[in-house]
């Protein structure tokens, strides 16, 4: 009779254990669950957050697409004295640096972007660009 007491009492105790273990494990499962969901709302929170950066950028773009720009082709320059600009008239020819043939300079919002030739267009003159001046060479000429 005392052994089955003994093996009673092991027996209550393993239930016990396992009861606890089983809370345990519960417990721990419960846990990582709201890891598990914590996370997901804070992908959820980035990829809301890029997704409307990303709308204001293109609402940046798009604003930016409407903002005008003066572009000016120079043909050439010319250093002249009052006295000769006031002996000009009807007909008088200023001589350019330029050669005839050399590449025109573009300029936007007067500062120069590209070189181009001069090309005619259904009767209008026009510009083929030929090279765009690189952001180093933009930043040199700044200087």
């Amino acid at each position: 009779m005392a052994e089955n007491e003994n093996e009673e009492k092991k027996e209550e105790e393993a239930q016990e254990q396992g009861g606890a273990e089983g809370e345990a494990a519960s417990s721990d499962a419960g846990e990582n669950l709201e890891q598990v969901a914590e996370a997901a709302e804070g992908v959820a929170k980035a990829a809301q957050s890029a997704a409307e950066k990303a709308g204001e950028r293109q609402r940046t773009i798009e604003f930016l697409m409407d903002i005008p720009l003066a572009v000016t082709v120079e043909v050439g320059r010319s250093r002249m004295t009052i006295q000769d600009l006031l002996q000009m008239g009807q007909g008088s020819v200023v001589e350019l640096e330029k050669v005839a043939g050399e590449p025109l300079d573009i300029y936007i919002n007067g500062r120069k972007v590209a070189v181009g030739e001069a090309v005619v267009i259904n009767e209008k003159f026009g510009v083929r660009i030929i090279d765009i001046i690189s952001p180093k060479e933009r930043l040199e000429g700044l200087k």
